[in-house]
């Protein structure tokens, strides 16, 4: 009779596609705090965790709804709400005396360019310092909101198309055209709560 291997089971959160474990032992082994984010359907989440052997432990969490607080009407959840994000996420953080972390993508692929990305920067422009290669940023033109406005001005002369397009901006009696004012605005505005 052959010899029969008891079977593995595999920890339960990897089962559940929750946790890649040997990407999380090279984080952990990097013994820095961690900048956490996510987006869910209505919102983007940062944080800063560490580990600490009972669970991992909170240092620093916002998410974009703080931004309301301040002023932004825009979307809670695009490229301009991602940077801001990041920005005050990074702002509290050094507040707090800290000064570097690393990047936590969790199982978000690496897309040169996307709104994790921007929120990295955010972090990165606020004071912290967290390794990432310069190319993987999205332009500045991206970050603050830009290329709406831009495209709003090009379909200004199409109503039809204009108010499809912008339909819920309209609804919220919101300007496209002044998105990248009140980028500014509340970047400004962060910077002065120092």
């Amino acid at each position: 009779m052959p010899n029969k291997k008891p079977k593995t089971v595999v920890y339960r959160r990897k089962r559940e596609g929750k946790t890649n474990y040997p990407k999380r032992l090279h984080l952990l082994l990097a013994k820095k705090p961690q900048l956490v984010i996510r987006f869910t359907n209505q919102k983007i989440i940062a944080q800063l965790i560490e580990f600490q052997p009972q669970g991992d432990q909170i240092l620093v969490g916002v998410d974009s709804t703080a931004l309301k607080k301040l002023g932004w009407e825009f979307s809670l959840k695009n490229m301009a709400a991602a940077y801001l994000t990041g920005y005050l996420i990074g702002k509290k953080a050094v507040q707090k005396k800290i000064k570097e972390a690393i990047l936590n993508l969790g199982f978000k692929s690496p897309l040169k360019g996307n709104k994790i990305y921007a929120c990295l920067q955010g972090a990165i422009d606020a004071g912290l310092n967290i390794p990432h290669s310069p190319e993987i940023f999205p332009s500045v033109e991206r970050i603050s909101g830009k290329h709406i406005q831009d495209y709003a001005a090009q379909l200004k002369d199409k109503p039809e198309v204009y108010q499809k397009k912008f339909s819920k901006y309209l609804k919220n009696s919101l300007d496209p055209n002044k998105i990248v004012e009140d980028f500014n605005k509340i970047k400004k505005q962060l910077d002065k709560n120092d």
